[in-house]
């Protein structure tokens, strides 16, 4: 991204973020408050952008995110079917009718999104440029791969190993650095609605439908990163330049374990249960949580043995993307939880939630921390798979993707 684009984006950001801290400070709930600060950073950027290129793109997403956000309010004040939030299913830890309807709302808005997006580009240019390029039958097979990957790795952590990741948007993520933040959102979305109404059990799981505008923007950050060449290989750098990359690894890294480290075994007195019990989980659940903790386990070790041995400066970058990524999500999951789930999703980061609640918070603070410290972690670990996942395929395979030239390795410095 060139300098002037950084600069509009400066502008929209500080713009979005004084609006969002002047209505949080007047009373409005966070969630709303930064979702309009959100909003109004992408509409002074677009502004801004369309005033010094004369282009229009960056303004008819944001007429799809107002035409997004509109339709959320309409449908949760209107046709919103919000029962008892402490009326937790036993068996899903969810409120079932909530979950759906939370689902259900947020799918139309965004589909509605979606059609004044594309529907403006079309009156204005006669075609859909924008989506030219990132769908063709590769995409399309390895869509079809991603949600599998997120499905049957997502379903194994959650109910074979009590850890503070989740490991469901591997293939989302995948997907979105391939072949571009539409085809990644896609797969996102669409992952989560087939994991709660379409999949059998035992890989079923409900309420992960309403989750699904979270994978939604996780998939498009993916595709942005993977466009702005974050996962492109960097070898061979020199050792100050390491340095500071290995600064920036071990800090965050090292803060994000410590944070979750500290949370849990300082309130709740106990220790993390890393390891799936045969006893109480079934057999498939069993071999799949191993295979997970082993991603996790490679993960931290890989990151490392990147800046190491193959002195490459892409370990600072996946961790940067991690933690952005994570950071997003989790402000986007936290008042689904809150709302929809009372905090509790029957996954590992619930004892987070129970930590911050037993320390005095409300359970929507509660969901926030727990999302700031395990989706982080979780992410920093997901974009280093797919960067493991990259580097073991063929040069020629990957270049024929749609955003394939930006993982190839870039010359050395």
């Amino acid at each position: 991204m060139d300098s002037a684009r950084w600069t509009r984006a400066g502008i929209g950001l500080a713009a979005g973020a004084t609006l969002g801290i002047v209505l949080y400070a007047i009373g409005q709930a966070w969630p709303m408050a930064g979702a309009v600060g959100f909003i109004a950073a992408h509409l002074v950027y677009a502004l801004v952008t369309r005033s010094q290129t004369g282009e229009w793109g960056a303004l008819r997403v944001s007429a799809g995110l107002i035409a997004f956000a509109a339709a959320t309010y309409v449908g949760i004040i209107a046709f919103g079917n919000f029962s008892d939030p402490n009326a937790v299913d036993p068996t899903t830890y969810a409120n079932t009718k909530a979950a759906n309807s939370w689902a259900l709302i947020l799918t139309v808005a965004m589909v509605i999104g979606v059609v004044v997006t594309y529907g403006l580009e079309l009156i204005q240019t006669g075609r859909l440029a924008s989506l030219a390029g990132q769908f063709g039958t590769r995409t399309y097979l390895l869509m079809a791969v991603g949600i599998g990957v997120n499905v049957i790795l997502g379903q194994a952590v959650a109910s074979a190993l009590k850890i503070p990741i989740y490991l469901d948007s591997i293939g989302t993520i995948l997907v979105g650095v391939l072949c571009g933040p539409i085809a990644g959102a896609i797969t996102g979305g669409l992952g989560n609605i087939l994991w709660s109404y379409v999949i059998p059990p035992p890989f079923q799981y409900q309420p992960a439908a309403a989750f699904a505008i979270t994978a939604v923007a996780i998939g498009i950050i993916a595709g942005l990163l993977g466009r702005a060449g974050f996962l492109r290989p960097r070898p061979n750098r020199s050792t100050g330049v390491l340095l500071i990359g290995g600064a920036v690894t071990v800090g965050l890294v090292g803060g994000l374990a410590w944070a979750a480290s500290q949370a849990y075994t300082k309130i709740f007195e106990t220790e993390i249960s890393l390891f799936p019990d045969p006893a109480n989980v079934a057999a498939v659940f069993v071999v799949l949580g191993w295979l997970a903790l082993g991603l996790v386990v490679l993960a931290v070790l890989g990151l490392f043995a990147l800046l190491l041995v193959r002195r490459d400066l892409t370990a600072a970058y996946v961790v940067v993307a991690g933690v952005l990524t994570g950071i997003v999500a989790a402000l986007i999951s936290a008042p689904i939880a809150a709302g929809v789930f009372g905090g509790v999703t029957a996954s590992g980061t619930d004892f987070l939630v129970a930590a911050f609640r037993q320390a005095g918070l409300d359970v929507e603070a509660a969901t926030t921390g727990q999302g700031l410290i395990s989706d982080p972690i979780d992410k920093v670990t997901t974009f280093f798979t797919v960067y493991l996942i990259l580097a073991a395929l063929a040069t020629r395979f990957k270049a024929r993707f749609p955003q394939g030239e930006m993982v190839l390795e870039e010359a050395s410095a």
